[in-house]
């Protein structure tokens, strides 16, 4: 998908209750959620040990943590829009989280994006935006999110 070019944070507003942006698929390997697992401190067996998800897993395989699947938000954000003229973009956090399906080894992800609303804070704005991330081959989003993102000139 092209990447959605938004003509500077003044140019948002216009944009609210919009479907703004559809990222590239990314995939999600093993070797990612092992990387994830570890760096958490989250080694639990469906997410680290394929053979043993195969056996015991309702899913078949491991899966991803849905911490992983939320942290790839800003990747997948960036290739779906782009603002002119911001000089940082941070995360502010998320009002709202739900894990609605899994993240299977192997699968592709990509991010739907939906500006619900702007908020005009000092040298910027705050934007919120509900967020599903979508698994190839699913009808359910894996993901949904109402996430925060702060823009400053």
């Amino acid at each position: 998908m092209p990447i959605r070019q938004i003509e500077g944070i003044s140019k948002l507003s216009e944009h609210i209750g919009q479907e703004v942006g559809l990222s590239d698929w990314f995939e999600v390997t093993q070797e990612l959620i092992t990387q994830f697992a570890h760096t958490t401190h989250d080694v639990q067996w469906i997410h680290v040990e394929p053979d043993r998800a195969a056996r015991e897993s309702p899913y078949g395989t491991t899966i991803a943590h849905g911490f992983l699947t939320l942290s790839l938000l800003p990747l997948l954000s960036k290739t779906a829009i782009a603002i002119d003229g911001v000089r940082m973009a941070i995360n502010y956090g998320l009002n709202r989280v739900r894990f609605t399906a899994p993240v299977h080894a192997g699968a592709r992800v990509r991010g739907r994006f939906v500006l619900a609303s702007l908020d005009k804070i000092p040298r910027g704005v705050q934007a919120t935006w509900n967020v599903s991330v979508e698994r190839d081959g699913s009808d359910r989003p894996c993901c949904v999110a109402e996430w925060l993102a702060r823009y400053y000139q």
